[in-house]
Order: C-alpha cells, then structure tokens, then sequence
C-alpha cells in the first residue's frame, strides 16, 4: 500500500526532510540521551581539549526543550547570534540581493570563528560551556 501524502508535502519534499529531521532530534534529545546517558560528543574537543563554536550546543539544546532559556544561553550563546543572522541570510538569498547575502555569510563565519577562539581565552572563560 503507498503512502498518499497530502499537497503540502507532495509539493516541498524540504518540509518532509525538515519535519523527518525535527522529530528525530527531539527524539534524540529527550529520549535517546535521557535513557542511555549517551550523547555524540564533541571530536574537537576530545583531541585537542580546546573548546570548538559548536561546543555545548546538545545540552543548548536539551535545555531549550525545556524552556530553561537561561541555561541554554549559558550552554552557547552563539546560536542566539546566528539564528537571526541567518535568516537575514535566507532572506537576503530569496530576495536575490546575493552581494548583501554574501557579506552576511562572511560576518557569521567572523562571528563563529571569533567566538571559538575567544571562548578559549581566560578572559573569556565565561564563555566556555560548563560541564564538561
């Protein structure tokens, strides 16, 4: 029997692959790792000890789930920089001004790179992800 999808899904196999993705991230987030204690940990910083942009971003997460806002500010606090940045970006994109999107493509690599290098430094040590 094949599955009749309805008109929304038919017409944007992205909503199919983006609610597919959805449901099985918050699958992982508040069944997966609650259960076995296991969660995919961070390569960078198991080789290196150093503390990658994307550092703190599954408890982020996990914290958001459950509407504790401050924690997952605490966790990372770059994903509250880039999420509007980014959708200045896709927007930007669709409008088809891509000289302006692409200088806002630049500014978030700057900010993400700038935000891994400075969440290593003593001065900024309140920005590492605690915990870990």
């Amino acid at each position: 029997m094949l599955i009749k999808w309805s008109k929304p899904f038919r017409k944007n196999p992205k909503l199919v692959w983006g609610s597919f993705f959805a449901i099985g991230t918050v699958v992982y987030l508040k069944v997966w790792i609650p259960l076995t204690g296991l969660s995919i940990p961070c390569p960078i910083h198991a080789v290196t000890g150093l503390y990658c942009p994307g550092c703190g971003m599954t408890r982020s997460l996990t914290a958001l789930l459950k509407l504790d806002l401050e924690a997952a500010f605490r966790y990372n606090s770059l994903v509250y920089a880039l999420v509007p940045l980014y959708l200045c970006y896709w927007l930007l994109q669709r409008k088809k001004l891509h000289r302006t999107s692409n200088a806002v493509l630049i500014a978030m690599v700057i900010l993400a790179l700038g935000y891994g290098i400075a969440r290593n430094l003593p001065l900024f040590d309140r920005l590492a992800p605690p915990d870990l």
